[in-house]
């Protein structure tokens, strides 16, 4: 029976004993995760140049792609972990069983035997010293058998600790499965984000640095904007919809503080007034589905050094859109709002997007993105007419 119990206890202790080659090769994995994380971040402190962002580039995807041969890794030893282990417990829970049911009815003689009186016990002795031996050795058994049942017990409550244990296994494995879409996601995006670069610059440094100058001087005009408003802090319990369409501002706390097309520093609530405008005119033509963050999803919908701008046709949940030039009272009259790009600093280009929903010969109403419950308030009683740089009709 001992021998048995210790054979039970050891396979407790090999059913969750570590394998050690493959947590090695997992670590040298996220080794190199760590190493490329670094060579990513003294890439992109080199400056700003094509060859510093391509080789930035390169190596984000490079450790996209360790990343994902980590989590398959790791998604692998712990699946043959669970099938291996499953069968082992198969086999330990009926060893367990069988031992506790043999000992109990040890238990159960040897206590029918202690309960016999000590006229029968003598009848049985040969002699006192007998008597005396068989009255000891029953105390014995007992005792003894008392040790097994505890130590039994002992071994199924590790067992059932055990069982637990691969239970969160199984929840490990959906985690990093959710993970390793995630993953995958990001190097498609990585791909996509490196080829628009080559396209955009054609390989030549000093497209690229007229294509960054052109973006920072129209992230600057945005941050003038923000500064000018007192800054883009979140808000809550924005968004309402109507007949017309959904209201969106691009600071509420749903999508405020994204970054914009995942790039850091750039968030939505700073300057993502163009993406929210656009958000709300999909609702207005029927599509309630689309929020900022369905725009914001789809990293070909942006341009510009770094990719933040908006391009002027996109996509939202499948669904294309278009801008372009247009007047307002046209388009206003015929039931279809306008996109209008205002400089609130008077400066040559926009700086902040709104939309104007109904009105005519300047008495407008809008729904201005950045304003705090903007929806149907008067364009003039935030802005001039005079301020308006840009206009574009969009066509879904």
């Amino acid at each position: 029976m001992k021998k048995n119990l210790s054979i039970i206890f050891a396979l407790v202790l090999l059913l969750f004993s570590s394998n050690l080659v493959s947590a090695q090769s997992v670590q040298d994995l996220n080794n190199k995760i760590n190493e490329l994380q670094q060579k990513v971040s003294d890439l992109k402190s080199q400056g700003d140049s094509l060859s510093s962002q391509i080789g930035a580039m390169d190596n984000q995807m490079t450790l996209s792609q360790y990343r994902i041969s980590s989590t398959q890794k790791e998604i692998t030893d712990i699946t043959l972990d669970i099938d291996s282990a499953g069968k082992r417990m198969s086999n330990l829970e009926g060893s367990l069983n069988n031992v506790t049911k043999v000992l109990l009815n040890r238990i159960v003689a040897t206590y029918q035997a202690g309960n016999a009186n000590q006229a029968q016990i003598l009848l049985n002795s040969s002699d006192i010293t007998d008597m005396i031996s068989r009255a000891n050795y029953l105390r014995l058994v007992q005792q003894h058998d008392k040790e097994l049942l505890y130590e039994t017990q002992q071994a199924r409550n590790d067992y059932s600790n055990q069982k637990q244990i691969l239970e969160n296994k199984k929840k490990k494995i959906e985690e990093l499965n959710t993970q390793l879409e995630q993953y995958t996601k990001d190097l498609d995006s990585q791909k996509a984000s490196k080829q628009q670069l080559l396209t955009q610059t054609q390989g030549s440094e000093a497209t690229y640095e007229q294509l960054l100058a052109q973006t920072k001087a129209q992230l600057a005009s945005f941050s003038r904007f923000t500064t000018s408003q007192g800054g883009a802090s979140l808000l809550g319990n924005q968004t309402s919809c109507d007949d017309w369409g959904c209201y969106y501002n691009q600071r509420d706390a749903q999508w405020g503080g994204a970054n914009l097309n995942g790039q850091s520093g750039y968030s939505v609530a700073e300057i993502g007034c163009l993406m929210t405008a656009m958000s709300m005119v999909y609702t207005h033509y029927g599509h309630r589905d689309v929020t900022p963050l369905s725009i914001n999803s789809v990293g070909s919908n942006f341009s510009g050094i770094p990719s933040v701008l908006l391009k002027f046709t996109i996509s939202a949940n499948g669904v294309s859109a278009s801008r372009a030039n247009a007047s307002i009272d046209s388009v206003l009259s015929s039931g279809n709002p306008v996109i209008v790009g205002i400089s609130y600093d008077a400066g040559p280009y926009p700086d902040h997007f709104v939309v104007l929903r109904s009105g005519s010969n300047g008495n407008y109403q809008m729904n201005d993105p950045f304003t705090p419950n903007g929806r149907d308030i008067p364009f003039t009683s935030k802005y001039s007419l005079g301020s308006i740089r840009e206009i574009d009709r969009v066509s879904i």
